[in-house]
């Protein structure tokens, strides 16, 4: 049911956003030089590792220019990418994700090997579903690259702080996953993207926000 509800919405979603996605690909390649999409390896379910699509937000090169973590006004996000990010247009490549089986609309975000090998056991049970678009952490770390701008070392802080509760809440995902939960995140998602002034409404507890690092 979960899967057949992923690529209904997924191939309906690309249909109609075949025009915007065109118009945001045109800006990018107007705008600044380099690829349209920033591809990158994520490790998916079951461990199985994919290539994750997002509209490029950061200049060419962008790793070999800084951290891997990005926070606060990164110079390497060029002004597209501004506006890109505080809609969540760059996400909107992952539908293609989604369609294709790697990823689904609700789920744990995918991470890089890296971190999911710093915490295999963690993520032994959160690969057991499809990484999404959208989950509770996702909700909570909207305003992400603000909390780490604020940390005197970014990277230690998403390590020690951050991803800790990303993978708390990711257990809770799956121990809780059904399609009612997902269509709960779904609504949780967009009145946290649209809502204005102070925090969203919580979800789990917590104040919606989304992850925002490129990298």
């Amino acid at each position: 049911m979960k899967r057949l509800f992923d690529v209904t919405v997924s191939a309906v979603g690309l249909a109609m956003l075949t025009l915007p996605m065109l118009l945001v690909a045109l800006l990018i390649k107007l705008t600044s030089r380099g690829p349209v999409y920033f591809r990158q390896e994520r490790m998916g379910r079951a461990g199985r590792p994919f290539v994750i699509l997002k509209f490029r937000t950061m200049v060419q090169d962008a790793p070999s220019k800084g951290g891997p973590i990005t926070f606060g006004a990164d110079p390497r996000i060029t002004r597209v990418g501004h506006w890109l990010r505080m809609t969540k247009f760059d996400e909107l490549p992952q539908l293609i994700n989604v369609f294709r089986g790697e990823m689904s609309l609700v789920g744990p975000r995918p991470e890089v090997r890296r971190y999911v090998e710093m915490f295999a056991d963690d993520y032994a049970e959160i690969l057991t579903v499809r990484p999404g678009i959208t989950d509770l952490a996702s909700i909570k770390y909207r305003d992400e690259a603000t909390v780490l701008a604020q940390a005197a070392n970014p990277e230690q802080e998403y390590v020690r702080r951050v991803l800790p509760e990303k993978i708390r809440l990711a257990k809770e995902y799956v121990r809780r996953s059904s399609l009612w939960f997902d269509l709960k995140l779904i609504l949780l998602t967009f009145v946290a993207l649209f809502h204005t002034g102070g925090d969203a409404p919580p979800a789990s507890g917590s104040a919606p926000a989304t992850h925002t690092s490129e990298q």
